[in-house]
Parts: C-alpha cells; structure tokens; sequence
C-alpha cells in the first residue's frame, strides 16, 4: 500500500541538499493558498491527498500507494493496510465534501510548510498534499499540530451515513501499474508472464513499471515467480488513481 525512501522519509530532517536542517514550521518559498475544489471544467481533479514515509519500514516510496486521496467529485480513496494494492473508494456528498477541505485549511493545509524535528534518523514525515500546497511532518507522533489532528478525520470508516453519497466499495481502477523486480525466489513454479515484457518500462524505484488493463492482468502472490525475456521476477500489482496516467507518476 506513487521505496527509495530511506532518505525520502527523512528529507524534512535531513533538510535540504546543503545539509542544513529546516527550524521548525518552515514556510516554503511560492506557498500559495489551495483553490477550491470545485472546477470550472467540471473535470475530477485531486484535491487532498495524504501519505506517510520514511520510518525503519521504508514507507511510501516510489510505487506505494497514498493513505488518502480525495477529489472534487467527492470521491474519496483509502489505501487498505496490510493489502498489496488494495483500494476502497467513498463518495462525499457535495456539502461534506466542503466541510472537510474547510477543515484541512483551518489545519493550515492550505499554504505548504514543514515542521521539522532536527536530525532524526529514520524518521517519520506525515505529508498532506492540498492544490499546490504541501504540507510535511517529521516525527508526528505526539505532536500537538493542527495538521496531525486533522489526519483522524481521514478516515472514512468514522464519517457518519450523512456524509456519504455512497460506499465503501472496491475502487476499480482504469490501469493498472505491474512493479517487476528481478531475482525473485520462486515459492512454487515459475510461471511465464503472458503481457509486456517485464523489463522494458519506466524505472520506479528499484523496479521496473509497465501498465495493463485490470481484466487482462493475471493473478498472483509476493511469493510467486514469473519469467519474461529469459529472467526471473517478482511481481506487485498496483492500481492506478484518477490523478495518475502513466508509470512516471509513481515515482
């Protein structure tokens, strides 16, 4: 559940490419405030999004998919823990949908900052993502921040019947991102990968990404083996969201 992520977990504190580590709630230069989420165009466009990195875990690196995502249409989508690329979509109704971009700028989402916490290795960074604000965490655990606070709200599971237009259901994705890594140890046969070549595509992490229609994507497991253009691989499927087109967007 877009890791080379070691350092990409703590950049917040690890500060920028002089060394110099961020003071705390740091304003980042050309910070603007989010717009709204309506569109003029009528278009879905994302307009909240949260993800967690870094940690001993390496988590949220290229490839992994965001806690949290939220569009103008009021289609929300969260991330299941602990399920390789699985997906459950919500829909807001209209006026949910504004309270709660009314309460992630109360937050301060709407205007990119970071609270930093120091040189911490392995750190945690809590990011949210708000139009072209961007927001980031280090270490949120036992903070006292709007932000962080905020985060509970993200969870669809508490939002009453009101709020919800419809859902929970399986997101059902347009694409889907496969991951190849080479060298897998095979639990059982190794199978050959029917679809694109495995090793020709966009570099996401340290793997190799190439898209596929859902339908035509065969099943598998982290454990099982398959073979394309003579070598070994493992495979992890990854749905794509409404604001991804490509396998670029995953890094």
């Amino acid at each position: 559940m877009i890791v080379a992520l070691a350092c990409a977990g703590t950049l917040a504190a690890c500060g920028d490419a002089s060394g110099v580590a961020k003071p705390p709630h740091t304003l980042e230069p050309g910070g603007s405030t989010a717009p709204p989420a309506k569109d003029a165009s009528g278009a879905e466009r994302l307009v909240l999004r949260m993800r967690e990195t870094g940690g001993i875990a390496g988590m949220g690196g290229p490839g992994a998919l965001p806690g949290f995502s939220l569009y103008s249409t009021g289609r929300a989508l969260t991330a299941a823990q602990g399920a390789q690329g699985k997906v459950t979509e919500y829909r807001l109704t209209p006026a949910a949908l504004d309270r709660l971009l009314d309460g992630a700028r109360a937050a301060g989402l709407g205007r990119s900052h970071t609270v930093s916490a120091g040189q911490v290795p392995d750190a945690t960074v809590l990011e949210f993502t708000m139009g072209d604000a961007r927001t980031r965490i280090v270490q949120p655990e036992g903070r006292s921040d709007p932000a962080v606070r905020f985060r509970a709200r993200l969870d669809p599971r508490t939002w009453p019947a009101s709020d919800l237009a419809s859902g929970p259901r399986p997101y059902e994705p347009s694409q889907v991102a496969v991951l190849a890594s080479p060298g897998a140890a095979a639990d059982g046969p190794v199978r050959a990968w029917p679809l694109a070549p495995l090793g020709k595509g966009t570099t996401v992490g340290v793997g190799v990404c190439t898209l596929a229609a859902p339908a035509k994507v065969p099943a598998t497991s982290p454990g099982a083996a398959w073979r394309s253009g003579g070598k070994i691989y493992s495979v992890r499927l990854r749905p794509l969201l409404p604001d991804e087109h490509s396998c670029a967007d995953l890094r």
